[in-house]
């Protein structure tokens, strides 16, 4: 895999009477991963798969997401093991797919996912991944650091904003 794009979940509900597991986007995270999703599409970033935690409010991420991207529901793949998961999880999930994607975008949790890009990128010093977040770490990055030559991601926050909000090298 060349690319990975790791995509906190849009902003949810915070319903009282339903489970964590089962908690829905809320009305700003319906509008914010649709939108997330074209600003992908501008950066010409063509995930060919995308892996999903199977909480209701990464599930729907994606299938925004997807949908902006223009790929298709098949390829979207729910995994368990992403709900909660910490940075060995997913990497073990990453680890998993087919090296011959080209990219793959995943959509997670914290604090799993901000403490991955943090191991990954520790000159970045991230104290949090909000929701609706997408982080790119260039290629190798994903190799442990004494294997890798400096590289960057790009933290996006907010569907606003087509400038990189965090570069580091």
């Amino acid at each position: 895999m060349k690319q990975l794009i790791l995509f906190r979940h849009a902003k949810s509900s915070w319903d009282d009477d339903v489970g964590d597991v089962d908690r829905e986007l809320a009305g700003r995270g319906e509008r914010d991963a649709p939108r997330m999703g074209k600003r992908l599409k501008a950066r010409h970033a063509h995930p060919e798969l995308i892996v999903s935690s199977h909480a209701a409010r990464a599930q729907r991420t994606a299938e925004l997401v997807a949908k902006a991207l223009g790929i298709k529901r098949k390829e979207i793949r729910i995994e368990r093991a992403l709900y909660m998961a910490s940075p060995d999880d997913i990497l073990g999930v990453v680890a998993a797919q087919d090296d011959s994607l080209s990219c793959v975008l995943l959509v997670g949790h914290n604090p799993g996912l901000t403490e991955l890009v943090n191991r990954l990128l520790p000159d970045l010093a991230l104290d949090n991944l909000p929701t609706r977040s997408i982080s790119r770490p260039r290629a190798g990055a994903t190799r442990p650091p004494r294997e890798r030559s400096s590289p960057t991601t790009t933290i996006r926050r907010t569907p606003s904003s087509l400038s990189p909000r965090t570069d580091a090298s």
